[in-house]
């Protein structure tokens, strides 16, 4: 196998400082997306799988991840597909190969749903909404209604504290762990469904999915190839959300297959 050197570089892009690392310097451009809370590091493996002498690897940091700083406010995944949108742009990327890793798979879907791709992969991707039980709504609006009122009935201060003592117990991991600003985006990005943009998605899509992922599940895989045109899922049965990571050389082998790298 040969070696390549990552150089790592950073760019303006919308008000964002973004940090990433480019691979090769073949004419295929290849963009790779963390997810949430992750950084360019973390799916390294996946942008390794895809380097060749044939490809350009560009793995980032996504705004408020890694090196890259924070958006100048409350983005959307609609405001983070037009970053994406205009970083390719930016360094002249045309039809590029995608590979979006849950929070980054969102990214993908929505950029590939109307832009030219040569190809897509979607690892444990983020992108359709859960639905909820009656139980978890009636428990979100008895939240909401409860935050509106306690800071009325107990006062600002001991109304805040009781409602950050709530929000610590029902919030995720990854909620907890970011800034103010990064949790705004995050309530609003959990939120949105893009289940409409895969039927629009043109480009060969490949799935790689855990079958014990829990925040994305392979329900959701299935779904993603029922409606995406042109898709092929690969799922591995003990794996969960970072299913490229507990199957590292399974994960190498179908994307070197699937984009034809031989090594």
């Amino acid at each position: 196998m040969r070696n390549f050197a990552y150089m790592k570089r950073s760019i303006d892009i919308d008000g964002v400082s973004v940090s990433y690392l480019v691979e090769g310097n073949g004419p295929l451009p290849v963009i790779v997306m963390h997810g949430w809370g992750c950084k360019a590091d973390t799916v390294a493996l996946l942008a390794g799988a895809a380097t060749d002498t044939s490809t350009t690897v560009y793995n980032l940091d996504l705004p408020g991840f890694g090196d890259s700083t924070e958006p100048p406010e409350v983005w959307g995944i609609e405001d983070y597909t037009r970053f994406l949108e205009h970083f390719t742009a930016a360094l002249g990327i045309d039809r590029p190969v995608l590979i979006g890793h849950s929070f980054g798979g969102r990214m993908a879907i929505n950029f590939a749903s109307r832009n030219d791709t040569t190809k897509v992969i979607l690892v444990d991707a983020a992108g359709i909404k859960p639905r909820r039980s009656l139980a978890r709504r009636a428990s979100t609006s008895w939240y909401k209604f409860c935050t509106r009122v306690a800071p009325v009935i107990l006062g600002r201060k001991l109304g805040e504290r009781l409602i950050d003592k709530w929000r610590r117990k029902r919030a995720s991991a990854d909620y907890l762990a970011a800034s103010p600003r990064m949790r705004a985006i995050l309530s609003k990005v959990v939120n949105e469904d893009l289940t409409g943009r895969l039927p629009l998605i043109k480009a060969p899509t490949l799935l790689i999915w855990g079958e014990k992922d829990t925040a994305t599940p392979i329900a959701d895989a299935r779904t993603m190839e029922r409606m995406i045109p042109d898709a092929g899922l690969v799922s591995y049965p003990e794996a969960g959300h970072y299913s490229f990571l507990d199957r590292p050389a399974q994960t190498r082998a179908v994307i070197e297959s699937f984009l034809k790298i031989k090594r």
